[in-house]
Formats: C-alpha cells, structure tokens, sequence
C-alpha cells in the first residue's frame, strides 16, 4: 500500500506504525481525532508479521468480471469448518499477526462469520472486513459493530451503472451505498475500494466527489491483478499513460481534500511504482520533504517486504498463499500444519525467494534506481505476463530515463 494522505499531504495516519516504522505525531499533519494507535511498531519492515487475508468463503452473490477467486453463488466443498478455522485463528493471534482481513468471495454469505469473529476478537485480534456491501442492511451494520471490526472495505468499481456493469448485478451500486450508509448510521469506520480499469478510470473524479458527498472516511485505489477472472479482463488494465493520469488525479484530489481540512485516508494499492512517481512529483514542489517521505518509503521497502512477508492469504479451504492474488501456488495447508509454521517454513524455494527477492530479479527491475523504495513491485503480475516470478513487473509505468536505465540497457517494457 502507498499512503497518500501520508506520503504526499503529510498528515499521520493509523498505518503509520506498520508502514513506515513510527507512531502518528512524527509527521506534518493532524492525526485523525476519532482513531486509536491501534498498531505496534515492528522492529524492521522485512521481520513484520504479516497481515492475513483469510477468504472466508468462495461464495458470492455477485459475479464480478475482475474477481480474482472467481467466485459465484454456489457451495463450494471441503472450505474449513467453524472448527478449523477456530484453530487457525488461535495459531494467528500466537503468531502475533497484526490485522485478520477476513474476504471472500462474500464473507457475509458465511453462515457462521459472526461467531468466528467473536472469536477472534475475544483472542484481541484486530479485524478488517472485506465485502461489496450489498449484504449490510441495519442489522448486519449493527453486528459489525458490536464484534468490533476496526474497519469495514466496501467495493465500488465506478458510480451507478459503472459499478453494475462491473459487479455483473443490476442494483448493487445502490445496495453497496446503502451499506456505506448504515455502517456510518452505527459510527463504523468504512470506506471504499476500487479496482482501477479502463472501465472506471475517467471517471475518478466523479468517484472523488462521491467520497467527500457520503462522508466516506478511506478509498483504496487498486491496480489490477491479473488473477481469477481478472486475467480475462486485462485487455481492460491501463496503459502506462492512463495510469499516470490516474494517479496525478488521485494525487491532485487528496492534496485537495487535505487543503480544505476533510480527514480521508486514501491510498493505491497492488503497485509500489506509485512511491517512486509521487516522489519525483513532491520533489518538484517540496525537496526537503520529499527527502523526508523517501526515508519512510525505504524503511518499508515496498514489494520487497509485501507478498510472502508483510502480506499473506489463507484460501477457502486452508490453503496458504503469498496473496490473495496467487492462488494456483501453495505452501501448504492450515488443516494440516499451523500457518505459523509454513510461513516460516523457506524450504520451499518461491518462500524463500519472496523472503530475499531483490537479488533475484531480472529485466528492468534489476537496473532500476527506485528498488530500494519499490521492491520490484508485485511478483504474481510478472509470473502471470513472463512465466517468472521474478521478471519486471509489467505495470511499471515509469520510463526507462525515469528509473535510471542507461540507452544501451533498455529493457522490452511489455
């Protein structure tokens, strides 16, 4: 994740802790006044535990064209019982992982989410939902705040018939803001997720003001991961131009926000070339901060200390995964081992690529200036283009004068 309300704007935020290495009050900004530090501060980027994205549940009433799962609205056997997952969770909280992202498929289609997550709860582990929203009406608003969910994702992929398209449901844009809506009636944190394509870019602005409209308190910004169904939409990810508009656009309407006192965390995420661009673009404006915000991206790493480090994912069934986007390789399985133990486990040679992949990689990340800030990015989207995990990532959009390649060295981009 980039935080951009840290980065480029200044003002702390409640992942500075495990972003970037210190407690809120280091920066030039107002911490939010409602939130709490709600995380410790770890010793170095690379020795974090990682935060842990559990798919609760194939399942989903929706059929989105991007799903990395692909998910529908059917049973799928053999998804860990209430019993196994119970004891997966108390093998996290040993593990001292710092957030549970519980996702999906629909988490809330999972009959007994709310008992798992009582459960955790009550072992103090810090929990973050993911869903589209559309499930949340008064009552499930009330029991997400009553389980003491830190914070709730809600997905939009663009407004009104944008979204529909995109969610393969007529309807839910309406659905998914009337969960927004009763999340915020019960004082639950929630904010918005989206997933930039073609199909949604030109219209961030619109999505800008739809965030200051309803009061939403966080966006992510996603770049696509060409995973699940996402793989057959990556006609639809954007060329390397767009995604510089897109983020000049980002960038221009959080400083915005941040000028006129609207308290938003907003962040991209799944591409850490989004450090190195803000950078270059703060510098121009802001040298001596500049210099300051590149120390907070180095000490986190970016990719580096992502996927198979910071960030890892439990599939349906047990499976452990480097992320949620790399579900076709597994390290093993909770039913059988702890995932404390397979984590940990570098027998296998992608985890232990993963754990000290910056001499492994190849092509334009191996000649790259920013790869102390950038990591090489994300490792899945090079295995998905190259058949290599440790090729370029393909969404880099910086060019080769940008990242410090010599014209004798210039590398094919895609």
């Amino acid at each position: 994740m980039i935080d951009i309300t840290k980065l480029f704007c200044g003002a702390d935020t409640t992942g500075d802790p495990l972003r970037y290495g210190h407690k809120r009050g280091h920066g030039h900004g107002t911490p939010h006044a409602t939130e709490k530090i709600e995380h410790e501060v770890p010793t170095s980027a690379s020795e974090r535990s990682p935060v842990v994205v559990w798919s609760v549940s194939r399942r989903c009433n929706l059929n989105c064209v991007h799903c990395y799962t692909d998910s529908h609205n059917e049973d799928y056997p053999g998804e860990l019982t209430t019993d196994e997952a119970k004891a997966m969770i108390k093998d996290l909280s040993g593990f001292k992982i710092p957030a549970l992202l519980l996702s999906g498929g629909e988490p809330l289609m999972r009959k007994d989410l709310f008992e798992l997550a009582d459960y955790a709860r009550g072992l103090n582990m810090r929990l973050t939902l993911s869903t589209n929203g559309t499930l949340i009406d008064q009552k499930n608003a009330k029991r997400i705040k009553e389980t003491g969910f830190s914070y709730v994702g809600i997905s939009f992929d663009g407004i009104g018939e944008i979204n529909d398209k995109f969610r393969g449901m007529e309807g839910a844009f309406d659905l998914a803001l009337r969960g927004v809506r009763n999340c915020m009636e019960v004082d639950q944190k929630v904010g918005l997720r989206l997933t930039l394509t073609r199909r949604n870019y030109e219209d961030l602005h619109n999505i800008f003001d739809f965030i200051e409209k309803e009061g939403i308190q966080r966006a992510c910004f996603y770049h696509l991961v060409y995973a699940g169904r996402g793989s057959e939409i990556r006609k639809d990810d954007l060329s390397h131009e767009e995604s510089r508009h897109a983020l000049d656009i980002i960038l221009e309407r959080t400083m915005d926000f941040h000028k006129r006192g609207l308290k938003k965390d907003i962040l991209t995420v799944d591409n850490h070339v989004d450090g190195p661009y803000l950078y270059m673009k703060l510098k121009k404006t802001d040298p001596k901060r500049a210099e300051e915000i590149y120390k907070f991206m180095e000490w986190n790493g970016g990719g580096a200390n992502s996927s198979g480090v910071a960030i890892g994912n439990i599939d349906f069934f047990g499976n452990v995964h480097a992320d949620q986007f790399w579900q076709d390789y597994t390290f093993g399985n909770v039913k059988k081992r702890p995932f404390s133990e397979i984590w940990k486990d570098t027998s296998d040679p992608i985890m232990k690529g993963l754990k000290n992949r910056i001499p492994l990689l190849k092509g334009r990340c191996s000649e790259c200036k920013w790869l102390k800030i950038c990591g090489g990015s994300f490792r899945v989207r090079a295995l998905r283009v190259y058949n290599d995990p440790w090729m370029h990532d393909p969404a880099c959009y910086l060019t080769d004068e940008e990242i410090g390649i010599a014209k004798d060295k210039k590398v094919a981009v895609r």
